[in-house]
């Protein structure tokens, strides 16, 4: 049986760092993966362009994974954005910073990526076993045995885990990480769907299904708490919401879920405007439109295919004309249009998530090295480690640094 000094099980961006780390050291590295091809995943991210990562700085990103941050300084510290760009520059891939600080590759490509990652692997001697997964790891003294579902072993003195969360099981995260590292002892913390469209009680919601609306702002609130976005934009869809501003928040909604029954999405519609400055729009509107039906009127200030759900709401008649309109129902109107409710019902499941919070606990995890407090010789790197981010490039960072890390630690241990 061939022996190996690293066996990295997941090619996907964490995985493949850590291959190509390892073997930049000069080791005997080999990179396994259930798909026929490496970065199935990294493929599909930034809509196919690649959201590599984020110009922000290092109290950014910590902040940006809550609870867990703390946890990636070192790695963040030792690999961190500028390092990325740097490494991809010196393989013939530049890089661009676009809005909120994204970075995309120029080509506007996630092949380029991909393809660049498959050169640095075959020019750090990296063996890639394709079509293989892990259905066992045990170990022996100090060497791992490493069973594929076939019955092949494999045989390593370290093993580095990357094979991703439970999200988007196409790509091949199926969660086999989590029972592996749990069946060798570790703790798995509940599995949380991230960067996942929200579902609403409201049955109406279909008559706005594909409705996108820019430039608003939403609040969650549960209790006397709320949890509010930056302004962005979000899309109604024939089960609820989604876009950027819900799919940011959308980890930190189901947790919250969890311990409240009812949580409510208040949508501000004119987050640029004050009630006193919205109340004196309508009553300009009221004076010099007063014969016009509010159905139209409306028109001026939300998007046609709100305008109806909107007044059925208020409880107003649509050929109402302006002229009509109470002081009652003009302050309803305001109201309104700073916080259109709706009522949160739950996710999409965690298979339609893009990423995975929860994980293999960090508290289990050295985060120096990434390497196991529980079986030494095991490392962990990228989406299966406990934590999350909003969208910006943070969780694909965070796979190239932890990666980077456990293959360099790995190596030099």
């Amino acid at each position: 049986m061939k022996a190996w000094d690293v066996a990295v099980i997941g090619a996907g961006a964490a995985g493949t760092m850590a291959a190509i780390r390892a073997g930049q050291h000069k080791k005997k590295v080999i990179l396994i993966e259930r798909n026929d091809s490496i970065g199935k995943k990294i493929l599909i991210t930034g809509k196919g362009r690649c959201n590599l990562t984020n110009i922000a700085d290092l109290d950014t990103f910590i902040e940006k994974f809550g609870k867990q941050g703390e946890f990636l300084r070192t790695a963040f510290h030792i690999f961190f954005n500028e390092d990325l760009r740097g490494f991809f520059a010196s393989l013939g891939l530049e890089t661009k910073v676009e809005r909120q600080g994204r970075v995309f590759p120029k080509t506007d490509k996630a092949t380029s990526v991909v393809e660049l990652l498959k050169k640095a692997l075959s020019g750090n001697g990296i063996e890639i076993l394709h079509n293989t997964r892990i259905v066992e790891i045990a170990k022996r003294d100090s060497r791992f045995k490493l069973v594929t579902e076939d019955g092949r072993e494999i045989e390593t003195e370290k093993v580095i885990i990357a094979t991703g969360g439970a999200s988007y099981k196409a790509t091949g995260s199926t969660g086999d990480g989590f029972k592996i590292a749990e069946e060798l002892g570790h703790k798995i913390m509940p599995l949380i769907p991230g960067l996942v469209p929200l579902t609403v009680k409201e049955s109406w919601i279909k008559e706005l299904q594909g409705l996108a609306l820019e430039n608003v702002k939403v609040t969650f609130q549960y209790g006397k708490r709320c949890l509010s976005s930056d302004v962005g934009e979000l899309m109604f869809t024939h089960f609820g919401v989604s876009g950027p501003l819900v799919l940011d928040l959308s980890s930190r909604v189901m947790e919250i879920l969890k311990e409240h029954k009812e949580v409510s999405l208040l949508i501000d519609l004119k987050p640029g405007l004050r009630e006193e400055q919205l109340e004196s729009k309508l009553l300009h509107k009221f004076k010099i439109k007063g014969s016009i039906i509010m159905k139209n009127l409306m028109k001026d200030i939300l998007p046609q295919r709100l305008v109806d759900r909107f007044l059925k709401s208020l409880h107003l008649r649509d050929d109402l004309k302006a002229n009509q309109i109470t002081q009652v129902q003009r302050r309803a109107i305001i109201s309104m249009l700073k916080a259109f409710p709706l009522t949160i019902a739950g996710s999409l499941p965690i298979e339609e998530a893009m990423v995975t919070g929860g994980g293999i606990s960090t508290k289990e995890i050295n985060p120096r090295t990434m390497e196991s407090r529980v079986i030494p010789g095991l490392y962990f790197a990228g989406e299966v480690i406990e934590g999350a981010a909003a969208s910006g490039g943070y969780n694909l960072q965070q796979a190239f640094s932890t990666g980077y890390l456990a293959g360099e630690k790995a190596a030099n241990a």
